[in-house]
């Protein structure tokens, strides 16, 4: 069960939402797997994973790994 509260009905999308939309897309539009992204940046496959299903929690230094791989700026991984 998570501990997180639902947002009220007329609240902006959650960070881990949007970072995990935007990370699916982009990683979709490359053709990339998870394995292949995590290879990109030097993270691994099940921490992908795990930023995609927000399930974990993502440092500043990581969005910044993650934002490199993909070639985009680190701020639009978290732009609805």
């Amino acid at each position: 069960m998570s501990s997180r509260s639902p947002a009220p009905p007329n609240a902006a999308p959650n960070a881990r939402a949007v970072l995990a939309a935007n990370l699916i897309r982009l990683r979709a539009e490359k053709g990339w797997s998870q394995e292949a992204l995590a290879f990109e940046c030097g993270l691994h496959r099940t921490f992908v994973a795990h930023v995609e299903r927000q399930a974990r929690n993502i440092s500043l230094d990581n969005l910044e790994r993650l934002a490199l791989a993909l070639g985009v700026q680190t701020y639009s991984l978290l732009m609805p």
